[in-house]
């Protein structure tokens, strides 16, 4: 059986690397957006003071948590005594929580747009962060694009790769609502500061392992190719130089790998965040280091898939 489970791992990140996510194809993510905006809708017409909104942030967390495990679970267990399906719908299942095909699509489509100008470099940047990029520039532009792959290797496949290992295709559909939660209302804005706090407060706790691993995994895959001491130095030194106390682990890492400076202030909705920045100006950030990010995203979840896999085939 645990034979069986690893290859639907792989088999479902092979999957998502060979046909990613087709813009019109069923994707259980969107159905949790679509939960997640009801749940709020409710909840703002029920809650009138800020205790209250954080009420509803932590039942809403606690209920999408329960429904994104138990609903594959339950579904799976039905289909069970169906071997062939039940892969074919596991596998399904596994491929939808993994996004690195996605991210390399996305990002890549920054990478090309420069070959039309910056103003095309900046829309698609666009919709990939939340900052405001009308005015960026080249460099800002790139680093945005970086930035968004290196934080997302551990959102997007790391961390779902964790606990599909971990829980089964249960756990990778779970911490997808967290994280999807996260996305939409864990913002410490006026307006979702009290819905989003428990919201965000999870989404930080399932993602402190996967990030330090993301980190060190992007470390010791670019042996060879790029500078790993560097890599280390850094992420030890700015690790904590993030409003998250994940993200800055991915994204230190491969500021120090390539060598780049990343990070700094941003307009967001037309207020101007002040950031700390995150690794060293070494070398002038360009197009070709999006490319080197997307490289060293596929070594860390390649070798994560290796390891784990040897893991439960030689304990189990």
């Amino acid at each position: 059986m645990i034979k069986i489970i690893a290859v639907n791992i792989l088999l479902g990140s092979a999957l998502d690397f060979l046909i990613g996510d087709p813009y019109n194809f069923p994707h259980p993510v969107r159905l949790m957006g679509k939960i997640i905006s009801f749940e709020e809708r409710i909840g703002r017409r029920l809650a009138k003071t800020r205790g209250q909104l954080k009420l509803v942030g932590f039942i809403m967390a606690i209920t999408n948590i329960i429904i994104g495990f138990f609903i594959p679970y339950l579904i799976l267990k039905i289909i069970r005594p169906h071997r062939v399906l039940y892969n074919m719908v596991e596998v399904y299942f596994i491929y939808t929580c993994i996004a690195a095909r996605s991210l390399d699509v996305e990002a890549t489509k920054v990478y090309k747009a420069f070959d039309f100008g910056l103003d095309e470099a900046r829309v698609k940047l666009s919709y990939i962060v939340g900052r405001e990029t009308h005015n960026l520039s080249e460099t800002e532009v790139i680093k945005g694009a970086v930035e968004t792959v290196s934080e997302n290797t551990s959102d997007g496949v790391i961390a779902p790769l964790l606990y599909i290992f971990l829980f089964g295709a249960s756990g990778g559909f779970a911490y997808k609502f967290i994280n999807t939660m996260d996305s939409m209302v864990g913002y410490m804005n006026d307006k979702y500061i009290h819905m989003g706090y428990f919201p965000a407060k999870i989404d930080d706790i399932a993602n402190y392992v996967p990030a330090r691993l993301t980190g060190l995994l992007m470390i010791l895959t670019s042996y060879g190719r790029f500078d790993i001491s560097r890599g280390f130095r850094t992420m030890l030194r700015d690790r904590k130089k993030h409003k998250s106390p994940n993200s800055a682990y991915p994204e230190s890492a491969v500021a120090g790998l390539l060598g780049i400076e990343l990070g700094g202030g941003n307009y967001y909705g037309g207020i101007y965040v002040d950031k700390p920045t995150i690794g060293d100006s070494k070398n002038s950030p360009t197009k070709v280091h999006i490319r080197n990010a997307i490289e060293i995203m596929y070594k860390s979840e390649m070798f994560f898939l290796i390891l784990s896999t040897a893991i439960l085939l030689v304990l189990f």
